[in-house]
């Protein structure tokens, strides 16, 4: 099985859909990762459903309980409209776009 997630230093590049198929497989296969000031990349997630949003904030948790912190990245534009509609996109730690 293709790995869902690349490890990249403090990176987490997510290469998979995040779908309510992938979102119990992407937290299981990243919670050890969550240490330290983590930022979880989605440049490369072709897919979301509602379940992303659950799952980011599955993350946020998981990541107080270890102390640790997260920063989401490239987040695709469904996410950003599923959060905005739902209410909870300035609870979303962003890292600001690249400037190109």
């Amino acid at each position: 099985m293709m790995a869902l997630v690349e490890k990249q230093g403090a990176r987490i590049v997510v290469k998979t859909p995040m779908t309510v198929n992938t979102v119990g497989d992407l937290l299981t296969e990243t919670l050890p990762m969550l240490e330290g000031n983590v930022e979880i990349d989605f440049a490369e997630v072709s897919e979301v459903d509602s379940s992303s949003i659950s799952l980011m904030f599955e993350w946020l948790r998981q990541a107080q309980i270890k102390s640790a912190s997260i920063m989401f990245s490239n987040l695709p534009q469904t996410a950003v409209s599923l959060s905005t509609l739902y209410g909870v996109l300035e609870m979303l730690p962003q890292r600001a776009p690249a400037a190109h």
